[in-house]
């Protein structure tokens, strides 16, 4: 069997998972002081994921003493039910079908402009822009707009932390309203003029629970243009990251691309777009011998889990035919990624088109430490061999 589909181990491990390996090994449950609880080990994140009754998704003191209204991501039932049940309605898997014609044709163009040099920025160049692309088409902005679209994501993602937690920056709160604005403004007009696009079909969706006011519309379009556009764009760069850290996994799947959507699965296993999440305990609970008190905030690491050894066999290996591979890197539960078929698919396009047109790639200047950040990076150079 070729080495990459056995399974191959980079030269060096990224210092997060080394960490991460530490933690599970010795603390699987701790804390630094008062701060948050982290929770490394597989089994554990998967009940809290879970467990929407004892850990909470409203983990924003701050936002609910303002009266912000609600996100789908951070509520909890029966909020969230009401807004997962009409958001699932206009997100169906029709919806995501119809879609694959238009990312093919755009990730085409991005790639073939891509292989034109020897150097590029893979950010920029693909792994941006075709998820801004996408997602922005899907909510009916104009071509013009993708620009500004980009922006908002970055720097609300960039300040997720203290927008949920502590107290945004002023640019943050200058994109939201920005963001805001221009969205309330598309609402209106549908709401006159439906279009056949998802931002339409969510402002006309209506069920046995009603219609979407005007904020919860706004809320899905903060949450599709954050989340749908980060997880993807993030996945996209990890895939690129295992063709440096394995370059034999190129070839590999050139030869065998029946394998790339099991590819795109351990990438998002190994290489976790969303490093971790965050709840709130709603009772006192007892949990690895540590008691964690109603109120405290725990962080359930995805990542970690991603990599636990007590699931998953060469845990620190990527083998590219996994099976199973039950990774949570899209979540678990009542708060499972809504977007994961979307990003699944963008993911598979995107490393058939570079396979199309490419021989090979590496990153110009690997950063393990930037690459497993919270937020991707802003620019990742990369070195390209056009197909002959």
């Amino acid at each position: 069997m070729n080495a990459a589909s056995e399974g191959q181990q980079p030269p060096s491990a990224p210092d997060i998972h080394a960490e991460y390996r530490e933690l599970r090994a010795n603390r699987p449950v701790s804390r630094d002081g008062d701060g948050p609880w982290l929770v490394a080990y597989y089994e554990d994140v998967s009940d809290i994921l879970k467990a929407h009754d004892v850990y909470s998704s409203e983990v924003s003191q701050r936002l609910r003493e303002e009266g912000t209204p609600p996100s789908m991501l951070f509520s909890d039932p029966p909020i969230h039910s009401r807004l997962r049940g009409l958001v699932n309605r206009a997100f169906t898997p029709k919806q995501i079908a119809m879609q694959t014609a238009p990312i093919e044709k755009r990730c085409r163009a991005l790639v073939e402009r891509l292989a034109s040099t020897d150097r590029a920025d893979l950010m920029s160049g693909l792994a941006a822009p075709l998820p801004v692309g996408v997602i922005a088409t899907m909510l009916g902005v104009e071509d013009g707009d993708f620009d500004a679209f980009k922006r908002w994501s970055d720097v609300i993602f960039g300040n997720i932390g203290e927008i949920l937690i502590g107290t945004p920056s002023e640019e943050a709160v200058a994109a939201a309203a920005e963001m805001d604005a221009y969205f309330l403004e598309r609402i209106a007009e549908l709401r006159v003029t439906p279009r056949s696009h998802l931002l339409s079909g969510l402002v006309h969706v209506e069920t046995e629970d009603g219609r979407l006011t005007d904020a919860e519309v706004l809320m899905f379009c903060r949450l599709l243009l954050i989340a749908g556009n980060e997880t993807t764009t993030s996945l996209i760069v990890g895939c690129a990251r295992v063709f440096h850290e394995i370059p034999e996994s190129f070839g590999h799947l050139k030869r065998s691309p029946e394998l790339i959507p099991s590819f795109v699965e351990e990438t998002l296993r190994y290489h976790s777009p969303f490093k971790m999440t965050i709840r709130r305990a709603l009772r006192d609970v007892e949990l690895r011998g540590e008691h964690i008190a109603q109120g405290d905030l725990v962080v359930p690491l995805i990542a970690s889990a991603n990599r636990d050894e007590r699931v998953f066999e060469r845990a620190d290996e990527f083998v590219i035919d996994r099976h199973p591979n039950q990774h949570l890197a899209f979540g678990l539960g009542i708060h499972s990624c809504l977007g994961a078929a979307l990003a699944r698919l963008e993911g598979r396009i995107a490393v058939a088109a570079l396979l199309e047109h490419l021989d090979g790639i590496s990153f110009a200047n690997f950063d393990a430490a930037e690459l497993d950040a919270f937020a991707a990076p802003a620019t990742v150079p990369v070195d390209l061999r056009r197909a002959a």
